[in-house]
């Protein structure tokens, strides 16, 4: 069966060298969704099947649903969907949406397809930690609890087909957005219009994102139209375009501002494995501006094609440890190309440079060196100037990239019922 759908996406995608489809193994569902066209309304559900939970009075499904990227492709997103069982309120439930780390950028990378993924976050850096990948939904009993309906996207790519656009924050955001719609379009949940954003890392970026996409909420004619952003949390996130901004103001060069972004991430190998999907994955979204070889030697274009397309994060930051000897930072271009087309695309495929619909609030730790927390102070910053309602609050203790979550639960769980109970929320821009 994979080999058929390879053959599928190699007719519909071409042969162009920086376009590579991984034929990893999926479970059942995700071959059949690859299968699919990505027709219909966004949000709509494409496919789904009931899988069990072990979460109390919880019902639970595996969904395909439709979506679009930053360039208004039309796509296909795979994700969970989780709601109380019994009859919901008239005005529906209020919807969570969850937006997941970095997991990869393999077809098989995508958290729904654990065999028993409905289960509180799960990391593979913490221990007790059973799986060599992050899954799971953070705080979901909590919120099933509550009565609310939680969803998760996998994003695009992470089993539905075509390339994922790894940290390409405006795609990610939008599956986000879209997911919200994909609960509403499954009656069996009782979703309602009152939805809140919640992300880490990679999804943190989403979260940002989706929150100054407001005409894309907005849109009509969608599976379900009406949604009301009431808020967004948003852990360790990355904002590519708050950075670049900062720096072009200040006249840094295109070429500089490349030079500092990958040797931001060329410390070690697990951090620019992280950079290597990056660039991947914007070369995916703009594939008819970019190209590997502006940024990578020959062999390196070679080499993140192949690794990128077959393996998730953990497995693909050793295999770039192991081929390479820790000369990892050897597969860059020495002399890189198209600067400006890559910083133009890094800004349009990151975060909006618009006023966010709603209050948002970013928690970071101190030692966090996975993504650098003054992305968000600069963030903060751009969104204050423009009227947003923006917190960052710095976390006790000495809290790193992946201890974050842990560390944020209780924070943002009665910081989300807040917003849906219609309580006030303080200015985060006057705050220190």
């Amino acid at each position: 069966m994979k080999h058929h759908i390879a053959a599928y996406l190699m007719m519909v995608f071409g042969t162009h060298e920086n376009t590579a489809f991984a034929e990893v193994n999926v479970p059942p569902f995700y071959e059949a969704v690859m299968q699919m066209k990505t027709e219909g309304k966004l949000g709509q559900v494409i496919s789904k099947e009931k899988i069990p939970t072990t979460i109390p009075e919880a019902q639970a499904w595996r969904i395909a649903y439709i979506s679009s990227d930053v360039n208004d492709r039309k796509t296909i997103s795979t994700g969970l969907l989780v709601a109380p069982v019994g009859e919901a309120p008239p005005e529906g439930r209020p919807v969570l949406s969850w937006a997941h780390g970095t997991t990869g950028t393999a077809q098989n990378c995508g958290p729904s397809q654990m065999d028993n993924p409905v289960v509180p976050l799960n990391q593979y850096f913490i221990p007790g930690g059973n799986s060599s990948t992050d899954y799971g939904i953070p705080a979901v009993e909590e919120f099933i609890k509550a009565g609310y309906v939680v969803v998760a996207t996998d994003y695009q790519g992470l089993g539905s087909g075509g390339k994922h656009q790894y940290a390409v924050s405006a795609t990610n955001g939008r599956d986000t957005i879209n997911a919200i719609r994909a609960a509403g379009d499954v009656k069996e949940s009782g979703a309602g219009k009152k939805a809140i954003i919640y992300g880490w890392s990679q999804g943190g970026g989403a979260t940002l994102a989706a929150a100054s996409s407001g005409d894309y909420i907005n849109q009509q004619g969608t599976a379900f139209d009406g949604v009301k952003l009431e808020g967004a949390v948003a852990m360790a996130p990355q904002d590519m375009a708050a950075a670049t901004i900062k720096a072009t103001a200040v006249g840094i060069s295109n070429d500089v501002m490349l030079g500092l972004v990958t040797n931001a991430f060329s410390s070690n190998v697990f951090n620019f494995t992280h950079l290597a999907e990056f660039l991947w994955a914007t070369q995916a979204a703009y594939p008819d501006k970019l190209q590997l070889t502006d940024l990578f030697t020959e062999k390196g274009s070679r080499i993140v094609n192949e690794v990128m397309a077959n393996k998730c994060v953990h497995v693909a930051s050793d295999t770039l440890n192991y081929t390479m000897d820790e000369k990892f930072d050897s597969l860059l271009n020495p002399r890189p190309a198209n600067a400006k087309a890559w910083v133009d695309a890094i800004v349009a495929g990151s975060v909006p440079d618009v006023k966010p619909v709603a209050p948002v609030i970013i928690y970071w730790g101190t030692r966090d060196t996975v993504v650098p927390p003054v992305m968000g102070k600069l963030y903060r910053e751009q969104m204050c100037k423009k009227g947003g309602n923006v917190a960052r609050v710095q976390l006790s203790g000495e809290q790193d990239h992946f201890s974050t979550p842990a560390a944020t639960q209780k924070l943002y769980v009665s910081w989300i019922a807040e917003r849906f109970a219609g309580n006030l929320v303080a200015d985060g821009c006057s705050e220190d």
